[in-house]
């Protein structure tokens, strides 16, 4: 067997692949909903401290 047709067999490689490809879209999603919240939550909060004072 040649070594591309090794290659094309072995799903070792294709499943770190995909592991890759779903943890960077995690990762997407995490950082634009910590962006989203936060974004948020300081206006929140200078609205509270503006009632305070």
């Amino acid at each position: 067997m040649r070594l591309d047709q090794l290659l094309w067999r072995d799903e070792q490689g294709q499943d770190i692949a995909e592991y890759a490809v779903m943890l960077a879209v995690i990762l997407v999603i995490v950082i634009g909903t910590i962006q989203l919240i936060g974004g948020n939550a300081n206006n929140v909060f200078s609205q509270v401290a503006s009632a305070v004072q």
